[in-house]
């Protein structure tokens, strides 16, 4: 699954059981992100026992980013049975202060840098 434009692209590898997001994710609104949302959805569908979401080349992402990403945790979190890994870039400004804040919705999220 895979979902690609010129300033971002989000695909799952069902393979590695891993989420990449790369590029600027910049979108208007909630609806904007409902593809991305909807892929998400599919991913917890499959229902893998860890499953990591890989943010290293996620340049900016704004608030309704933010927004789908902690709704997205909040869900895996409903999921006793599934562990988080999300793997953030310490080279990327707003990664470090973000993804911190998702352990707060998800004490269990397993957060790694590059």
């Amino acid at each position: 699954m895979e979902i690609t434009s010129e300033k971002y692209s989000v695909q799952y590898d069902a393979a590695a059981k891993t989420i990449i997001c790369r590029g600027a994710l910049r979108l208007a609104g909630m609806e904007d992100y409902a593809p991305i949302v909807q892929l998400f959805d599919k991913v917890l569908e499959d229902h893998p026992s860890t499953l990591r979401l890989n943010l290293q080349e996620l340049e900016f992402l704004n608030s309704s980013g933010i927004n789908v990403l902690s709704k997205f945790v909040l869900k895996v979190r409903g999921k006793a049975d599934m562990q988080l890994i999300v793997q953030g870039s310490t080279a990327i400004p707003w990664q470090e202060r973000s993804l911190k804040n998702l352990q707060r919705l998800m004490p269990n999220l397993e957060l790694t840098w590059d």
